[in-house]
């Protein structure tokens, strides 16, 4: 058997800066802000960095392996996780963060539903 690594999705290495339509799409409300708490995605998210998610981004699709999201913790209401998509599945998605020593994500809860996706990341601020 054959292991080829091409069909693993690579976790995301780069998040562009939000421009002008970003900014007007979050003042209309389509789109929220969401500040960065912890060292779980260093190095791409510092902690303190702020991005903008697409809290519609989901409704017509599923993510995509490689996808940036903001997702409820599953086992700590209230609490909102940023995490990549490694894969899809039918009942939900795994979720990992890019610092896999200091991130809480599905290695320890697994799958995260559907409906527990927040929204896509689609930029940083500013």
């Amino acid at each position: 058997m054959e292991n080829n690594l091409s069909n693993f999705p690579q976790p995301p290495s780069q998040l562009r800066h939000s421009q002008f339509t970003d900014l007007v799409l979050w003042l209309l409300r389509q789109r929220r802000r969401f500040r960065v708490v912890g060292a779980s995605m260093l190095p791409l998210l510092e902690p303190g960095v702020e991005v903008l998610i697409d809290p519609s981004a989901y409704r017509q699709q599923r993510p995509q392996p490689g996808d940036l999201v903001v997702a409820d913790h599953p086992r700590q209401p209230g609490l909102l996780l940023i995490k990549w998509v490694v894969y899809v599945d039918a009942d939900g998605c795994f979720l990992q963060g890019l610092n896999a020593m200091e991130s809480t994500d599905s290695r320890k809860f697994g799958l995260v539903p559907w409906a527990g996706l927040v929204g896509q990341v689609v930029c940083r601020l500013p």
